[in-house]
């Protein structure tokens, strides 16, 4: 299994990538990606009639739409954590209003430098997008109204110090509102070894009790899912990484993929 510093590299080096080739390809609905390329989003939803959209700031990389249960207000100050190119940082702005502040964190520069282009383009002067680690935020404690995250949060190697963080950054009484993958059952052993998978956010995911659990550990109250559907692994991305019996053990196990959306309250 990857330590913590070579899944942080490979999460930069496969993010800075899809950065800097965004714009090569058509932005749209699709849930997967080809079955030959199984890398970041094997599902997302779409965001159809969804105010503040900007397609070119969509890479496909979601499984939810935190910022549809997230309960953001006028004038918040909104905290998006893994921000990518300004997708969901974007439509929280719709959201605040030019009162309220928006704050995308990435960890790989060149996410950071996409977003900083689609925000020049837009003109927006009350969102910004910082280079960071969930697990460090460059942020003050106390400082946040609503914090936000789209299939990212499994990614990061400590999730216990990650949700820590997000408890010390809100202000008393808010809340998070966070779309992420989590697993009833066990994946087997080679998808969760697969660099690829994990990068793509299936392989680091938890188990749906013990992320909540982590959560609450954390502090956070009222914990709930908002919504929570299950994801098909495509039949040919299971042919790449299983065997026949392991596919049909699998099957048989009831394991599954899910995606939520959950919130709490400091």
């Amino acid at each position: 299994m990857y330590d913590k510093n070579e899944v942080k590299n490979l999460i930069k080096e496969k993010y800075g990538k899809i950065a800097r080739q965004a714009g090569q390809k058509d932005n749209c609905c699709s849930c997967c990606r080809p079955a030959d390329e199984p890398g970041p989003a094997v599902v997302k939803d779409c965001y159809d009639g969804v105010e503040g959209y900007v397609a070119e700031a969509d890479l496909d990389l979601g499984c939810g739409l935190p910022t549809e249960h997230a309960g953001i207000k006028p004038g918040d100050t909104v905290v998006d954590l893994g921000s990518g190119a300004g997708n969901d940082v974007f439509i929280a702005r719709s959201i605040v209003g030019e009162e309220g502040t928006v704050t995308g964190i990435d960890l790989t520069q060149d996410m950071i430098d996409r977003a900083n282009e689609n925000k020049k383009r837009l003109g927006y002067d009350n969102v910004e997008f910082r280079l960071g680690d969930i697990e460090a935020l460059p942020l003050e404690d106390n400082s946040a109204d609503v914090v936000v995250s789209n299939c990212v949060l499994n990614l990061v190697p400590d999730k216990k110090k990650a949700y820590e963080e997000i408890y010390r950054v809100l202000k008393p009484g808010a809340h998070f509102c966070i779309s992420d993958i989590t697993l009833k059952g066990e994946l087997p052993g080679s998808l969760k070894k697969s660099a690829e998978l994990y990068v793509g956010c299936v392989a680091g995911a938890v188990d749906t009790d013990e992320y909540i659990g982590l959560v609450k550990n954390a502090g956070f109250s009222d914990v709930e899912i908002k919504a929570s559907k299950q994801i098909q692994i495509p039949g040919e991305v299971m042919q790449i990484y299983l065997t026949e019996e392991e596919r049909d053990a699998f099957k048989r196990s009831g394991a599954g993929i899910f995606s939520i959306t959950i919130t709490g309250t400091k």
